[in-house]
């Protein structure tokens, strides 16, 4: 596609229920599924009440809601123009949490604006997969196996992901620089620079360890190779929830019925481990269907993805499949002890109103995505 073309086909002169016949329902039925499935626990991390998990999540799903829905219907051509700006606002609000973040757990990860504490890192995810989505969406093949092109790609992820690492915040900084890798990926980068970079980061690996991470990032490492090790300290989450897990078996205790997350044993199973107590309570039939719902969702946005005729919505597409997919991938191996403890969320599951809207707003352009799949758009976005 030449820079700068412009061909105008129907897409652009739709009405609203033009889109709501092009409105995807088979990716919105997963997503609703998975924030009912939500309240549900949350309301069982209450101990059967609504406070004070499931109706503050309540709330955050309606306003997520809203924002999907303005999101989705908008015109494309605005998220075009704006991916950069959006980018920017991101990494602005991540800097100022540098300065003036609040502190909860340990780490500096949140703005307090009074009414609300936000956690910037969540929507630089959203933020980069537009600004990388509109970088690469106008680039000829020759373009993409040339090394300069991806200097400013570099610059968009290693400035968020240094702020992020300094918050400290380790699961979200490997979270947005396997979101880059993989964008690097799918828009046709040269095979062998990932060796390189493989290769690379094997050798850095000694002075990440003893110069680069936190004493107690290293002690969830050596607690992840040695579970025993440290068991009533930096250990304790992880064999919590392998007890509480293990416990549920096939059919689970029953809801509301978690010995381990009902009498307060499980630590954080309203946020980071709430599949924990998803499978304590409903077994392997009720964790495994969420799977089997996450994977429902991932096929649909890599269908949305190929069926889409603008770069632009399909790169927009496979970053946010990359990025749900990231999510819950290195959260449920967290949680089962496939990988050291991270702090990353369950996606529309765990409590919590930044990964929640963000996601949100992610939905929101891959509908948005969907709908304009017909759509040819210049590098201007007209």
């Amino acid at each position: 596609m030449q820079r700068g073309l412009t061909r105008v086909s129907n897409a652009n002169m739709m009405n609203f229920s033009e889109k709501m016949s092009r409105f995807s329902w088979a990716l919105f039925a997963p997503m609703c599924i998975v924030l009912a499935l939500s309240i549900v626990v949350l309301y069982s991390a209450g101990h059967g009440s609504w406070q004070p998990f499931a109706l503050s999540q309540l709330v955050k799903i309606l306003f997520g809601l809203v924002v999907f829905f303005a999101v989705a219907f908008s015109n494309i051509k605005t998220w075009i123009k704006s991916a950069y700006l959006i980018y920017a606002i991101a990494l602005i609000t991540i800097i100022l949490v540098t300065f003036v973040g609040h502190t909860g757990m340990g780490a500096q990860r949140w703005l307090n604006l009074g009414f609300i504490h936000i956690q910037p890192s969540e929507f630089i995810k959203i933020a980069l997969v537009m600004a990388l989505a509109r970088y690469f969406a106008w680039m000829n093949s020759t373009e993409l196996t040339q090394i300069k092109n991806y200097v400013m790609p570099l610059f968009l992820l290693l400035v968020p992901f240094g702020l992020i690492v300094m918050q400290p915040d380790l699961g979200t900084a490997i979270s947005i620089g396997l979101i880059t890798v993989g964008m690097f990926y799918i828009v046709g980068a040269p095979k062998k620079w990932f060796l390189i970079a493989f290769i690379l980061g094997i050798l850095a690996a000694p002075a990440v360890w003893f110069g680069g991470m936190h004493d107690y990032q290293r002690n969830r490492i050596i607690t992840f190779i040695n579970p025993e090790y440290d068991a009533r300290g930096v250990g304790y989450q992880i064999n919590q929830a392998k007890i509480a897990f293990g416990s549920g078996g096939i059919v689970g205790q029953g809801y509301m019925h978690g010995s381990q997350s009902q009498r307060s044993f499980l630590p954080e199973k309203q946020t980071d481990f709430i599949y924990t107590m998803l499978g304590e309570e409903f077994g392997f039939i009720g964790a495994f269907f969420l799977i089997l719902v996450y994977s429902w969702i991932i096929i649909l946005l890599f269908w949305c993805a190929k069926t889409c005729r603008n770069r632009f919505g399909q790169l927009m597409c496979f970053g946010f499949m990359l990025n749900f997919f990231i999510y819950y991938f290195i959260n449920i191996s967290m949680v089962l002890g496939l990988m050291p403890t991270v702090g990353v969320p369950l996606p529309l599951m765990s409590f919590g109103g930044s990964s929640l809207l963000s996601l949100m707003f992610g939905f929101g352009l891959a509908q948005n995505a969907h709908i304009h799949k017909d759509q040819q758009l210049s590098a201007k976005g007209s």
